[in-house]
Formats: structure tokens, sequence, C-alpha cells
């Protein structure tokens, strides 16, 4: 009798772990990024990708086109890639995760072949705006470290073409409609391709962004501890101002590199919801 009064409470256990596992691996589809292989890419050569996660009660028709960081030398998924796309469908909010081609590819920029597959994506993603249901012009990106410095570069560069047409998709626009640079590295001359090593408190921008007339609104989130350091995003805010081009920065005191989906602390827990409330006092 004792073995069927504990198979029961074992057997419901089982049944839970099996549907939480099917859940989980229903939270997004993936798809190629490319029809073929991607530009200057060979045969072997490791396809990017984005994923689709798309809310169980979306209630918003924006899009959040998420890049995780790494240098260009790796993809910190799990921490700034799942557990972000986590929480903005857990907002309501249609969210592409985006596996852009590491690591940095010789005879070419650094973010070279990144910057390919983030216009890429935004094309993609504005291309089946009808079929997911968001609004084309409500498409927002946001990047932490390496891929802060990515979203940087697709948000003030659209204008600029990172590679030569390949089907119909890539007639739609590249721009962004909205920002958010998380901690974003590589942006001061002074840490250009490495942590700043003046602190960045008297180096100028890198020339890497263009600054074009698609340039949108951005809300920037940085640690002041941090070794990339957070007068990158300060300089790009200032930049954004002269523009007159609305922007948010948030400095958070006594807090480093790379904190993501796992913030330390309730100081800094709250910093996607600052991002949320931005997103929505801007409309998106």
């Amino acid at each position: 009798m004792k073995r069927s009064i504990l198979a029961a409470p074992l057997l419901v256990v089982a049944i839970a772990f099996a549907f939480c596992s099917l859940a989980n691996a229903q939270d997004f589809e993936t798809f190629n990024l490319w029809p073929e292989l991607a530009p200057g890419e060979k045969a072997d050569a490791e396809k990017p990708t984005y994923e689709i996660w798309k809310p169980a009660e979306k209630t918003s028709d924006a899009c959040m086109i998420v890049c995780p960081g790494g240098g260009y030398f790796g993809l910190a998924y799990d921490h700034e890639g799942d557990k972000i796309a986590r929480y903005f469908t857990s907002k309501g909010i249609t969210t592409v995760v985006l596996r852009y081609r590491v690591p940095r590819r010789q005879g070419v920029p650094k973010h070279m072949a990144a910057w390919q597959d983030a216009q890429r994506c935004v094309r993609v993603v504005r291309s089946r705006a009808g079929e997911w249901g968001i609004n084309p012009d409500k498409i927002g990106i946001m990047g932490f470290s390496a891929g802060g410095h990515l979203t940087l570069m697709t948000a003030t560069t659209s204008q600029t073409n990172s590679y030569e047409p390949v089907d119909e998709i890539d007639k739609f626009s590249a721009s962004v409609n909205f920002a958010f640079p998380v901690y974003p590295a590589y942006v001061l001359k002074d840490g250009a391709d490495e942590p700043n090593t003046g602190k960045g408190n008297d180096s100028e921008l890198v020339g890497d962004f263009a600054f074009d007339e698609k340039t949108p609104p951005m809300c920037f989130i940085h640690g002041d501890d941090d070794q990339y350091s957070p007068m990158g995003s300060v300089a790009v805010y200032a930049k954004l101002r002269k523009m007159e081009i609305p922007a948010e920065l948030h400095i958070y005191a006594r807090v480093g590199h790379g904190f993501g989906g796992n913030p330390t602390d309730d100081h800094l827990g709250d910093w996607l919801n600052r991002v949320y409330y931005w997103m929505q006092k801007m409309g998106f």
C-alpha cells in the first residue's frame, strides 16, 4: 500500500515535468536568417539563425530584436538572450533573438558579419510583420556589450548597406524604430577593441556610427563600474540630444559589466522594467 501511495505523487511529478519540457520546447521557433549562405561564407560555415518568441497573450504590436553579447567571439545566450526573451513575452511583446555570426571574421571589421546579420534580421522581421501581427513601424533592437555595439551600428547606420541584396526581403528597410544599448562595448576610441584604458572620461566616439537620418530614440542601461566605460553611453546620449532625438539614460552606481538577465540585487533588478516603461512612455 505504501508503494501505491508514493507512486501517485511520483507519477504526477513525472507528468508535470514532461508537460514542462514540452512547453519549454515550444517557447520559440528557429529559422535560418539567409536563404543560402550568409555573405562571404563558405559551405561549411555555421548558419546564423533567429528565434521568434510569441507571447501567450499579446498586449503590444511592437517587436523586440535581442542581440546577446560575447565580444564578437561567442554569444552569451542564456542571460542575454533566453531570459530577456522570456521577460518581454511575459509582458505580451513579440521577441526575436538573433544568433548572429561569431567569432570575428578575418580581414574585415570585427562587427561586419554580425552587422550584416542584424540588418538582415530587421528586414526579415519587417517582411513578416503581417504574419506575426506586429507593426512594421514598431521594431526595436536591444543588445548587450558587443551586442550593444551591434545595436548602435544597426540603429545609427541603417542607411548604409552592409551587404548586397540577395532576395526580395532586402527591399525592406533595415531601420529600427527604437533601440536599447545595454552596457555597450567598443563605443569610445580608448576602448575600440578592448576595455577602456582611460575610463572613457576624455575619449571620443569611434567612427563606426553614422548617426544618419533614421537614427531612432534610445534608452541606455549601464553600470558605473563597468570596464567598458559608461561614458560611451553618455557620449551617444549627448549626440542624440544634440540631434533632438529623444533618449533616456540609466547609470547604476557600483555596478559592473555583464549583468544581463541575472541582476545581482534589488538595486539593479528592476532595470528591465525601466526599459518596458520607457517603451510605454514612447508609444511602443
